[in-house]
Protein backbone atom coordinates (compact mmCIF):
# COMPACT_ATOMS: atom_id res chain seq x y z
CA UNK A 1 0.00 0.00 0.00
CA UNK A 2 3.11 2.55 0.66
CA UNK A 3 3.65 2.38 -2.89
CA UNK A 4 0.00 3.14 -3.78
CA UNK A 5 0.14 5.54 -1.78
CA UNK A 6 3.71 6.87 -2.94
CA UNK A 7 1.88 6.60 -6.43
CA UNK A 8 -0.67 9.17 -5.27
CA UNK A 9 1.63 11.27 -3.66
CA UNK A 10 3.73 11.94 -7.08
CA UNK A 11 0.60 12.17 -9.26
CA UNK A 12 -0.53 14.89 -7.30
CA UNK A 13 3.33 16.65 -7.22
CA UNK A 14 2.93 16.23 -10.98
CA UNK A 15 -0.24 17.86 -11.31
CA UNK A 16 0.62 21.07 -8.93
CA UNK A 17 3.97 20.87 -10.91
CA UNK A 18 2.64 20.79 -14.40
CA UNK A 19 5.13 18.82 -15.10
CA UNK A 20 5.31 19.57 -18.68
CA UNK A 21 7.29 15.85 -20.39
CA UNK A 22 4.04 14.53 -18.51
CA UNK A 23 1.38 16.72 -19.97
CA UNK A 24 2.72 16.99 -23.42
CA UNK A 25 2.26 12.83 -23.15
CA UNK A 26 -1.17 13.51 -21.77
CA UNK A 27 -2.02 15.75 -24.70
CA UNK A 28 -0.47 13.15 -27.25
CA UNK A 29 -2.18 10.34 -25.92
CA UNK A 30 -5.78 12.41 -26.36
CA UNK A 31 -4.76 13.57 -30.03
CA UNK A 32 -3.86 10.33 -30.72
CA UNK A 33 -7.27 8.32 -29.77
CA UNK A 34 -9.28 11.23 -30.69
CA UNK A 35 -7.67 11.18 -34.54
CA UNK A 36 -7.91 6.56 -34.06
CA UNK A 37 -11.44 6.61 -32.81
CA UNK A 38 -12.46 9.81 -35.69
CA UNK A 39 -10.73 7.57 -38.50
CA UNK A 40 -12.22 4.23 -37.04
CA UNK A 41 -16.19 5.78 -37.12
CA UNK A 42 -16.27 7.24 -40.40
CA UNK A 43 -14.82 4.01 -41.69
CA UNK A 44 -17.52 1.59 -38.92
CA UNK A 45 -20.80 3.58 -38.96
CA UNK A 46 -21.14 3.21 -42.82
CA UNK A 47 -19.93 -0.28 -42.98
CA UNK A 48 -21.59 -1.71 -40.07
CA UNK A 49 -25.25 -0.12 -41.00
CA UNK A 50 -24.46 -1.59 -44.69
CA UNK A 51 -23.78 -5.10 -43.10
CA UNK A 52 -26.70 -4.67 -40.63
CA UNK A 53 -29.47 -3.92 -42.81
CA UNK A 54 -28.05 -4.88 -46.66
CA UNK A 55 -28.29 -8.41 -47.45
CA UNK A 56 -25.78 -9.15 -50.34
CA UNK A 57 -23.74 -12.52 -50.92
CA UNK A 58 -20.58 -12.82 -49.07
CA UNK A 59 -22.04 -10.64 -46.13
CA UNK A 60 -21.88 -13.53 -43.75
CA UNK A 61 -18.03 -13.83 -44.11
CA UNK A 62 -17.27 -10.29 -43.82
CA UNK A 63 -19.05 -9.92 -40.30
CA UNK A 64 -17.71 -13.25 -39.14
CA UNK A 65 -14.21 -11.41 -40.22
CA UNK A 66 -15.22 -8.58 -38.13
CA UNK A 67 -16.26 -10.83 -34.89
CA UNK A 68 -13.11 -12.42 -35.13
CA UNK A 69 -11.56 -8.77 -35.35
CA UNK A 70 -12.76 -8.03 -32.36
CA UNK A 71 -9.69 -9.92 -30.60
CA UNK A 72 -7.23 -8.76 -32.73
CA UNK A 73 -4.21 -8.86 -30.70
CA UNK A 74 -2.49 -5.55 -31.08
CA UNK A 75 1.40 -6.84 -30.97
CA UNK A 76 -0.18 -8.69 -34.19
CA UNK A 77 -1.39 -5.34 -35.66
CA UNK A 78 1.80 -3.96 -34.22
CA UNK A 79 4.18 -6.39 -36.55
CA UNK A 80 2.14 -6.13 -39.71
CA UNK A 81 2.03 -2.35 -39.56
CA UNK A 82 5.65 -1.95 -38.94
CA UNK A 83 6.54 -4.37 -41.80
CA UNK A 84 4.27 -2.23 -44.16
CA UNK A 85 5.89 1.17 -42.59
CA UNK A 86 9.10 0.12 -42.74
CA UNK A 87 11.86 1.92 -44.45
CA UNK A 88 11.97 -1.08 -46.99
CA UNK A 89 8.28 -1.82 -46.64
CA UNK A 90 5.53 -1.30 -49.63
CA UNK A 91 4.66 2.06 -47.50
CA UNK A 92 8.28 3.15 -46.47
CA UNK A 93 8.11 6.10 -49.05
CA UNK A 94 5.82 7.78 -46.74
CA UNK A 95 8.38 7.39 -43.55
CA UNK A 96 5.36 6.63 -41.26
CA UNK A 97 7.49 4.61 -39.10
CA UNK A 98 7.98 5.77 -35.80
CA UNK A 99 5.46 8.66 -35.94
CA UNK A 100 2.18 9.21 -34.43
CA UNK A 101 0.66 8.57 -37.55
CA UNK A 102 1.49 5.22 -37.53
CA UNK A 103 -0.06 4.75 -33.95
CA UNK A 104 -3.35 5.76 -35.05
CA UNK A 105 -2.92 3.73 -38.36
CA UNK A 106 -2.54 0.62 -36.14
CA UNK A 107 -4.97 1.71 -33.50
CA UNK A 108 -7.40 2.21 -36.49
CA UNK A 109 -6.46 -1.09 -37.69
CA UNK A 110 -7.35 -2.32 -33.76
CA UNK A 111 -10.89 -0.06 -33.48
CA UNK A 112 -12.47 -0.43 -36.72
CA UNK A 113 -13.90 -4.41 -36.30
CA UNK A 114 -15.29 -3.73 -33.27
CA UNK A 115 -17.02 -0.63 -33.99
CA UNK A 116 -18.34 -2.63 -37.19
CA UNK A 117 -19.58 -5.62 -35.34
CA UNK A 118 -21.44 -4.00 -32.43
CA UNK A 119 -22.87 -1.02 -35.19
CA UNK A 120 -23.89 -4.08 -37.45
CA UNK A 121 -25.69 -6.30 -34.79
CA UNK A 122 -27.34 -3.28 -33.46
CA UNK A 123 -28.72 -2.27 -37.00
CA UNK A 124 -29.78 -5.77 -37.88
CA UNK A 125 -31.63 -5.69 -34.75
CA UNK A 126 -33.54 -2.66 -35.42
CA UNK A 127 -34.47 -3.79 -38.64
CA UNK A 128 -36.18 -7.25 -37.60
CA UNK A 129 -38.00 -5.25 -35.18
CA UNK A 130 -38.76 -2.28 -37.37
CA UNK A 131 -38.51 -3.00 -40.91
CA UNK A 132 -42.46 -3.42 -41.73
CA UNK A 133 -43.20 -0.65 -39.40
CA UNK A 134 -40.43 1.70 -41.05
CA UNK A 135 -42.46 0.59 -44.82
CA UNK A 136 -45.67 0.97 -44.02
CA UNK A 137 -45.12 4.81 -43.73
CA UNK A 138 -43.87 5.01 -46.60
CA UNK A 139 -40.54 5.96 -45.84
CA UNK A 140 -37.74 7.34 -48.35
CA UNK A 141 -34.43 4.91 -48.55
CA UNK A 142 -32.51 8.64 -46.67
CA UNK A 143 -35.34 9.00 -43.68
CA UNK A 144 -35.34 4.88 -43.11
CA UNK A 145 -31.93 5.48 -42.59
CA UNK A 146 -32.68 8.62 -40.68
CA UNK A 147 -34.71 6.89 -38.66
CA UNK A 148 -32.62 3.34 -38.37
CA UNK A 149 -29.80 5.23 -36.88
CA UNK A 150 -32.13 7.44 -34.64
CA UNK A 151 -33.44 4.03 -33.22
CA UNK A 152 -29.63 2.39 -33.02
CA UNK A 153 -28.34 5.60 -31.23
CA UNK A 154 -27.72 3.80 -28.09
CA UNK A 155 -26.15 1.10 -28.81
CA UNK A 156 -23.72 3.30 -31.24
CA UNK A 157 -22.84 5.30 -28.39
CA UNK A 158 -21.75 2.14 -26.40
CA UNK A 159 -19.92 1.09 -29.50
CA UNK A 160 -18.17 4.91 -29.07
CA UNK A 161 -17.45 3.93 -25.61
CA UNK A 162 -16.08 0.62 -26.60
CA UNK A 163 -13.92 1.98 -29.34
CA UNK A 164 -12.62 4.66 -27.03
CA UNK A 165 -11.12 2.02 -24.37
CA UNK A 166 -9.78 0.27 -27.01
CA UNK A 167 -7.32 3.44 -28.18
CA UNK A 168 -6.84 4.72 -25.04
CA UNK A 169 -5.51 1.64 -23.45
CA UNK A 170 -3.79 -0.30 -26.65
CA UNK A 171 -0.06 0.00 -25.86
CA UNK A 172 1.53 -3.12 -27.86
CA UNK A 173 1.01 -1.79 -31.31
CA UNK A 174 2.14 1.62 -29.79
CA UNK A 175 5.39 0.15 -28.77
CA UNK A 176 5.84 -1.49 -31.86
CA UNK A 177 4.83 1.05 -34.54
CA UNK A 178 5.80 3.82 -32.73
CA UNK A 179 8.88 3.27 -30.82
CA UNK A 180 8.44 5.00 -27.44
CA UNK A 181 10.20 8.08 -28.32
CA UNK A 182 10.73 10.93 -25.88
CA UNK A 183 8.77 13.87 -27.16
CA UNK A 184 7.85 12.06 -30.54
CA UNK A 185 5.73 9.44 -30.21
CA UNK A 186 5.52 8.19 -26.01
CA UNK A 187 2.17 7.92 -24.67
CA UNK A 188 0.79 7.40 -21.35
CA UNK A 189 0.50 3.67 -22.00
CA UNK A 190 3.74 3.63 -23.16
CA UNK A 191 5.33 5.67 -21.11
CA UNK A 192 3.93 3.31 -17.46
CA UNK A 193 5.99 0.09 -19.50
CA UNK A 194 9.13 2.31 -19.27
CA UNK A 195 8.47 3.27 -16.02
CA UNK A 196 8.06 0.11 -14.78
CA UNK A 197 11.16 -0.67 -17.12
CA UNK A 198 13.38 1.37 -14.89
CA UNK A 199 11.64 0.74 -11.43
CA UNK A 200 10.38 4.20 -10.93
CA UNK A 201 6.96 2.48 -9.79
CA UNK A 202 5.60 5.74 -8.24
CA UNK A 203 6.10 7.61 -11.43
CA UNK A 204 4.20 4.90 -13.41
CA UNK A 205 1.52 4.86 -10.91
CA UNK A 206 1.11 8.41 -10.72
CA UNK A 207 1.10 8.06 -14.87
CA UNK A 208 -1.10 5.66 -14.13
CA UNK A 209 -3.95 7.51 -12.56
CA UNK A 210 -3.64 10.38 -14.88
CA UNK A 211 -4.64 7.45 -17.63
CA UNK A 212 -7.47 6.48 -15.07
CA UNK A 213 -8.45 9.86 -14.94
CA UNK A 214 -8.51 10.51 -18.70
CA UNK A 215 -10.41 7.25 -19.51
CA UNK A 216 -12.83 7.61 -16.84
CA UNK A 217 -13.82 11.29 -17.64
CA UNK A 218 -14.25 10.63 -20.80
CA UNK A 219 -15.97 7.66 -20.55
CA UNK A 220 -18.34 9.58 -17.96
CA UNK A 221 -19.21 11.90 -20.61
CA UNK A 222 -20.38 9.59 -22.93
CA UNK A 223 -22.25 7.44 -20.80
CA UNK A 224 -24.03 11.02 -19.56
CA UNK A 225 -24.75 11.53 -23.10
CA UNK A 226 -26.66 7.77 -23.57
CA UNK A 227 -28.58 8.74 -20.66
CA UNK A 228 -29.62 12.44 -22.09
CA UNK A 229 -30.56 10.61 -25.19
CA UNK A 230 -32.33 8.13 -23.76
CA UNK A 231 -34.23 10.69 -21.98
CA UNK A 232 -34.89 12.81 -24.95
Amino acid sequence: MDLVWSGLREAVRILLARDPEIFAIFGLSLRIAVWALGISLLIGLPLGVLLGVVHFRGRGVLLSIFNAGMGLPPTVVGLWVALFLWRNGPLGALRLIYTPAAIVIAEVILTTPILVALVAAAAAGAKERLHEFFLSLGTTPPTYLYLLLREIRMPLLAAVIAGFGRVISEVGAAMIVGGNIRGETRTLTTAIVLEVSKGAFDRALAISFLLLALSFAVTAFLTYLQHRVREG
